[in-house]
């Protein structure tokens, strides 16, 4: 049993303690008669008694010192108590009655307010602690710091034929010449693509916790809602936390696919990814994207090196979004197996046994002094289908890889080459090619795909920035036969939909122009885009054009929150 060699002492210590306590405050009395008038007798008699009193407390002060020092010295030469009494023993006799005292509370988190209107508004901050400079706006509660994210955009775009799909341009359905909307133009205002989000950093148990909001007004848009109200409908877009050490993180909840190209690492966060500078919220032709569902582990190994795998929820499409159309089913697997595939309006209602499997190798470095990224990324993807005519199960394994790059070229001019090529991944290019098609007998057939996105991006003054992009992306046709009717089906065959298109271009240039930023009132911007698109079909009917072409403008206003990452998307 270890022994306390303290106990004996600590009635002592509370004893000494009293007297000393007694003891000052006889002697601030002495100080205050000392500064009095001459005193009475009486009086001369009790500052007398008062400065023997204070001596007193003064040897006996000393005498408890000198216990303390025996009872360190006893401490000192016994090894059966390691814990509190070793340490009692290293320390003075003033850290000793230290250690006596109850623990502090630190000071509380809370935010500061300006001195004045006119002052900026000052970073949370210890109360205790120098106070800093101007910071974003922030706050705290409890150990969690919060900061919100976001911006208020107002976007006019004019494009010269009417797509009508709103603020985000539908490039799979941009109208041929000889229809109606191919001869009526567009022109709209909208506040649609303002972000609301947070940003939530702690510490638990060893780790950086980092939670992320953002939302936007672009989700379901009732039939009315521009008549006069213009109601916009809020979406969730981004929403995940990630733990994470130097070398080490996960992260669960929905984010940017691992697939989406990244400007440095593996960072989920936007300002990390190469998402362009278009102001279009459906970005840019070729582009490979998603935002979904996710757990998603990265490791370091050093500083230039970066691996990560996710497991991102799946979708087997057969087209139907972002302006492509759907595949045509044989007649007779029509009842079934519409349910089995998602045609980009079937919600969650498609059955999903799989999830897609994404790895990806990031390496980060510096050529001839310059910034340099590289990366690898690949997708697994399997599907399966049940074909109740016959009661056969079908089962098929699909994937894809990308190589991407960019590098600083020179001064402040950086270079992006961004390229995918898959076998079953139209839906990760923006589900503007459909990933299979059903054969007659009801087994699946994938899709060959490829698509790519080049550009640069040129700082030419620390407020203004210039960017061209190309984009291009190619569905390779895929028919089979229909057992019922003898005809083609599949996506491409002659007499397909004029929406089955086998490729689609765009060609971007724009600029960015900041009026100011400060972090502690946000920042405000001028961004254009201009953007030439064009695409082709596989079966272009009698007296069609061969090509459908769009020239549209973005002009927008942005205001930034003060502690939004820079992000254009």
């Amino acid at each position: 049993m270890a022994i306390n060699f303290m106990r004996p002492i600590r009635p002592v210590i509370t004893q000494r303690i009293v007297m000393l306590l007694g003891g000052l405050i006889w002697a601030s009395l002495s100080v205050v008669a000392e500064e009095s008038p001459a005193p009475t007798s009486w009086e001369s008699q009790q500052i007398a008694w008062l400065r023997s009193q204070l001596a007193a407390q003064q040897a006996q002060i000393e005498e408890l010192r000198k216990e303390l020092q025996e009872q360190r010295a006893l401490l000192m030469g016994s090894h059966s108590n390691v814990g509190t009494s070793a340490r009692l023993a290293t320390a003075s006799p003033d850290a000793v009655l230290a250690s006596a005292r109850p623990p502090v509370t630190p000071a509380p988190f809370i935010p500061v307010q300006a001195a004045s209107t006119s002052a900026p508004p000052r970073t949370p901050q210890l109360v205790s602690g120098p106070e800093p400079g101007p910071a974003p706006l922030s706050f705290s509660i409890g150990s969690t710091h919060i900061t919100p994210v976001g911006f208020m955009d107002f976007t006019a775009v004019f494009r010269s034929k009417n797509v009508g799909s709103g603020l985000g341009t539908s490039f799979g359905t941009v109208p041929f010449a000889n229809s109606v909307n191919g001869n009526l133009s567009e022109y709209r205002l909208s506040a649609q693509n303002s972000r609301l989000g947070a940003r939530l950093d702690s510490q638990v148990r060893g780790f950086n916790l980092l939670g992320y909001l953002e939302t936007d007004f672009l989700g379901f848009t009732p039939g009315n809602s521009a008549v006069t109200t213009n109601s916009n409908s809020l979406r969730l877009r981004l929403f995940w936390v990630r733990l994470s050490k130097p070398r080490f993180e996960i992260l669960a909840g929905q984010s940017w696919s691992m697939f989406t190209p990244n400007r440095r690492g593996i960072s989920p966060l936007p300002a990390d990814l190469f998402l362009t500078q278009d102001i279009d919220p459906n970005i840019q032709v070729g582009m490979t994207w998603a935002r979904s569902p996710q757990l998603r582990l990265v490791f370091r190994p050093s500083e230039t090196v970066t691996l990560g795998i996710s497991s991102e929820a799946a979708e087997q499409y057969a087209g139907g979004s972002a302006g492509s159309a759907a595949i045509t089913l044989p007649s007779a697997l029509v009842p079934s197996y519409s349910g089995q595939l998602n045609t980009g309006s079937s919600g969650l209602s498609v059955p999903s046994p799989n999830q897609d499997l994404i790895g990806k190798l990031a390496f980060d470095n510096k050529v001839g002094g310059r910034p340099f990224h590289v990366e690898l990324a690949g997708i697994l993807r399997r599907f399966k289908f049940y074909n109740p005519l016959t009661l056969q199960t079908f089962k098929v394994a699909g994937g894809g890889g990308s190589l991407n790059f960019n590098v600083e070229v020179v001064k402040n001019l950086r270079l992006f080459s961004n390229n995918f090529f898959s076998d079953g991944g139209g839906r990760y290019i923006f589900g503007q090619g459909p990933d299979l098609i059903i054969q007659g007998d009801g087994s699946p057939s994938l899709i060959h795909s490829y698509s790519m996105v080049h550009g640069l991006e040129y700082q030419v003054r620390p407020k203004t920035l210039l960017f061209a992009y190309y984009g291009g992306a190619y569905f390779q046709k895929n028919v089979a036969i229909d057992p019922t009717t003898g005809g083609p089906v599949g996506y491409g065959y002659s007499g397909s939909p004029s929406e089955h298109n086998r490729s689609l271009q765009q060609v971007t240039a724009g600029f960015s122009r900041t009026f100011w930023r400060d972090p502690a009132y946000g920042a405000l911007q001028l961004m254009t885009q201009y953007s030439y698109l064009f695409r082709q079909p596989w079966y272009v009917a009698p007296a069609q054009p061969g090509e459908a072409n769009l020239n549209m403008f973005y002009l927008n206003l942005r205001y930034a929150f003060p502690g939004a990452p820079p992000s254009a998307k």
